[in-house]
């Protein structure tokens, strides 16, 4: 039987003038964005329609903007009659949109949380002295262990694993241009350093995510009435207190997208659709697994015609 899952796209695929198009139709859009806003006592969907793009890439500002995105497409998807996908999932922040898609977490309530997340993570290291960095055209096993090759006391790893051919890696700002380095010398197509502050999913946010688990402890959490797949081991959970476990290790573990995606397709999974802004994971995902179609909800027509002939029938 052929079933669709719906993923949440993470930090990177914010933009000013995000999701104008589905707002200028669906009024549930902005009333969202506003419900994020008064959370926050921050003005999110001006910042995300005007902004500055400076504030807007601010992580404790982006968190929180692309979790009101992905929960105000679902939201749309909602009244639109569309029916729910048998599977979740979220790439890094995304995540926290899809446990509030679950039901598992409130929606105010995880604001708030990826708001501290965003905070956090920026605090956890002073500005420079981490980086990210996508490697292209290598095999995932030849960065990990060029990565091991190159720390020399220092951290560098494996941070998202999003395609094959296709990994970022995370850590202090020298090691991680000696392991760019290592692998342009060992045949990668690029070795590009990402526009990014904070070092996400590496050592170096364990400080960070001891904190996070302070603040995750005092918010009520759930089962997910969908199944949620999780980027630190690709398992779904019912309990809140493992929930939560897994989103304080998802800060310092690597995102493991690219299992994720074949997770989905292994259960039956034929569709799948990113909800919220943005198209990288759609882009992400037929390069990991051609045997699925993808849909990117942040077009009008796409999601108005994907919630109509959609259903956990095959139809």
């Amino acid at each position: 039987m052929s079933d669709f899952a719906f993923v949440f796209p993470g930090q990177g695929s914010q933009s000013v003038g995000m999701l104008s198009d589905l707002a200028a139709r669906h009024p549930e859009v902005q009333a969202t964005f506003v419900e994020a806003s008064e959370a926050l006592g921050e003005d999110l969907w001006t910042l995300s329609q005007s902004g500055p793009a400076e504030r807007l890439n601010q992580t404790a500002i982006t968190q929180p903007v692309m979790l009101a995105g992905g929960i105000a497409t679902w939201r749309v998807w909602q009244s639109l009659g569309g029916r729910a996908p048998r599977l979740l999932a979220g790439h890094s922040l995304g995540e926290y949109a899809a446990l509030v898609a679950a039901g598992s977490m409130n929606f105010g309530d995880a604001i708030k949380v990826v708001a501290e997340r965003g905070r956090l993570m920026q605090a956890a290291v002073p500005e420079g002295q981490g980086a990210m960095a996508a490697i292209l055209g290598l095999d995932d096993e030849v960065v990990e262990a060029l990565c091991r090759e190159v720390a020399e006391g220092q951290v560098v790893s494996a941070a998202n694993y999003n395609s094959p051919g296709q990994l970022v890696i995370a850590g202090e700002a020298t090691a991680v241009e000696r392991a760019m380095h290592s692998a342009k010398e060992a045949g990668a197509r690029r070795a590009v350093i990402l526009p990014v502050s904070v070092p996400s999913h590496c050592a170096l946010m364990k400080p960070a995510a001891e904190q996070l688990a302070a603040t995750l402890a005092e918010v009520e959490i759930g089962p997910p009435s969908i199944p949620v797949l999780h980027n630190v081991d690709v398992q779904s959970r019912m309990e809140g207190a493992s929930i939560r476990e897994a989103l304080v290790a998802q800060m310092h573990s690597p995102v493991r997208w690219t299992a994720t995606v074949r997770a989905l397709a292994e259960a039956g999974i034929d569709r799948v659709a990113e909800c919220g802004p943005g198209r990288v994971l759609a882009g992400l995902g037929r390069r990991i697994e051609r045997s699925l179609n993808w849909a990117a909800l942040e077009d009008p027509e796409q999601i108005t015609s994907c919630a109509a002939e959609w259903d956990q029938s095959g139809n």
